[in-house]
């Protein structure tokens, strides 16, 4: 009969459990992956898939016993590892909708407002819609593959080893969110000049002629306007977009390097 000791289990279990749990806390808060429609199972599937798949780059990981001390500390280090890589890419999304609510406050579209099951809050019409560009870029430009490969390389700055306190703190999260919606108000920003100009503009034309009704008048204009710029700019988004990615992603990673 064929036996197996704990110290055996443990050496084969070890390299892929720590792994998963880092790579399910990121499916629970990263884009796309953390969406309603996509099954528990399947992404409880995919995780352990992923965690085996790297297990070719993944070398010396420590063994660490799931009964013992250490494990505690291993849990909550993936955990907060995990849920901090998804997070950061959560903030580049709030990035692009943020600039949506400056451009549909501009526009005057920010009424048209919808409840987002996904943040439980308010969003306006424009905001959604740069939402939902944004996650087709996402797929597009492979950065649901630029998640899994920056998990990977989380390993190297972040260890297994249980000292979750002093991984949180090289992560410097809140240098990260100012960067990241500074960002956001440069995406806005033309849109922002361009809608400041038309209504300049309409204040002008309401001075020179007094009897024409401004308020019937600006709110087409105004929201003319602001498609056409929507039109022109959102061809542009990608580069903002992935760069905020590799700045978010890269700012982590550096960080614990």
């Amino acid at each position: 009969m064929i036996g197996f000791s704990e110290a055996q289990i443990m050496a084969w279990l070890s390299p892929i459990l720590w792994p998963f749990l880092r790579v399910l806390a990121l499916f629970s808060a990263a884009p796309v992956f953390s969406m309603r429609a996509l099954p528990l199972r399947a992404k409880i599937g995919l995780a352990f898939l992923v965690a085996l798949c790297a297990q070719g780059v993944l070398v010396d990981q420590p063994v660490i016993a799931v009964q013992g001390r250490a494990a505690l500390g291993a849990l909550a280090q993936q955990l907060t590892v995990g849920l901090a890589i998804g997070f950061s890419v959560r903030l580049v999304f709030a990035a692009v909708e943020l600039a949506g609510e400056l451009v549909g406050l501009q526009m005057g579209l920010n009424f048209a407002s919808f409840f987002d099951p996904a943040s439980s809050a308010q969003t306006s019409a424009v905001a959604r819609f740069l939402g939902y560009m944004a996650m087709l870029l996402f797929i597009v430009i492979d950065g649901h593959l630029l998640i899994l490969m920056a998990l990977v390389k989380s390993f190297e700055g972040f260890p297994v080893d249980g000292n979750f306190l002093q991984s949180l703190g090289q992560m410097r999260l809140h240098t990260l969110g100012a960067a990241l919606f500074s960002s956001a108000l440069w995406m806005a920003l033309p849109m922002i000049a361009l809608l400041l100009f038309v209504n300049l503009t309409l204040g002008i034309v309401s001075r020179v002629a007094p009897q024409m009704n401004i308020y019937a008048v600006g709110f087409p204009v105004t929201l003319t306007v602001g498609i056409l710029g929507l039109t022109a700019t959102l061809p542009l988004l990608e580069q903002p977009l992935l760069a905020l990615m590799q700045q978010a992603v890269g700012r982590l990673l550096s960080s614990g390097s």
